[in-house]
């Protein structure tokens, strides 16, 4: 009889320490469902990101939000899943970087547009740029069609006819009637403290690093992108992740009034929200 009521005990404990660790395991795992990891740049995504955190707290979920100061390791971070998502890069750069690499990732929304303005120590205005001017921009191919087609629409160059002006490079370039000189061997990060420098003519810069430096894309450029730019700054997924609960109620959020207000708000018009 004692035998078989040790027998009977030990099952017992047995079956609730079972019950008791599948219950952690399921608490840890939706803890962990809960949390939302996202690389971004620290401006001005970061501190988007930040603002948003609060709004996506009062959805149930966590945000913790990794910083990067480059264009590379976010995107190799999003693909070995160190990331749930990234927030730095607009669409033309994404794409590149998923035909270089291999990755499979897919937009789960588009939140906001950065114009690149065009930065220079000596001239007030485009027009006043002397024939032969050092013209200084990104080493990042994926902005060449995007700086190009501006420049175009400025008047200083001509691109040949029935190029893919996103894909455009230097060398589709047609017309230059000032004999332009594009140095296009720095990192985008660079850009500021080139520009500070004084080295080139000009400088283009994108947005984010502009204002991460300190200069005021409005204020400060002697030229800037239209609002209606096609380079939208996009969260970026894994492959079959934009349906993910966690990832609708982030880009839910990023799209709210509240956030789009913050924007406009802080930024304004360097930085544009979207909402698509």
């Amino acid at each position: 009889m004692k035998k078989w009521l040790v027998a009977l005990l030990t099952i017992s404990l047995t079956i609730m320490l079972t019950a008791c660790g599948t219950s952690e395991e399921k608490s840890e795992g939706d803890k962990e469902n809960k949390k939302i990891v996202v690389g971004a740049s620290n401006v001005p995504h970061a501190e988007i990101l930040e603002e948003a955190k609060p709004l996506l707290e009062k959805k149930g979920y966590e945000l913790k939000i990794e910083t990067f100061n480059d264009y590379i390791v976010p995107n190799q971070a999003l693909d070995s899943k160190e990331l749930d998502a990234n927030y730095f890069q607009h669409i033309p750069y994404l794409e590149a970087q998923m035909a270089d690499n291999g990755y499979k990732f897919e937009i789960a929304g588009g939140i906001h547009i950065e114009p690149i303005g065009v930065y220079s120590k000596e001239y007030k205005s485009l027009e006043d740029l002397p024939k032969g001017a050092k013209i200084i921009m990104s080493s990042s191919v994926a902005d060449h069609g995007r700086i190009l087609t501006m420049l175009e629409k400025e008047g200083l160059i001509k691109l040949k006819a029935g190029v893919d002006k996103v894909k455009a490079t230097i060398d589709d370039i047609e017309e230059n009637p000032k004999n332009l000189k594009f140095d296009t061997e720095f990192e985008a990060a660079l850009l500021p403290q080139i520009f500070n420098n004084g080295e080139g003519d000009a400088v283009l810069i994108n947005s984010n690093y502009a204002i991460d430096a300190g200069l005021n894309p409005l204020k400060d450029a002697i030229a800037i992108e239209e609002k209606d730019s096609p380079y939208v700054n996009v969260l970026a997924v894994r492959k079959g992740d934009k349906d993910k609960e966690a990832i609708k109620a982030l880009v839910e959020v990023l799209h709210s009034k509240e956030i789009q207000d913050f924007i406009l708000d802080k930024y304004k018009g360097a930085v544009v929200p979207v909402n698509e």
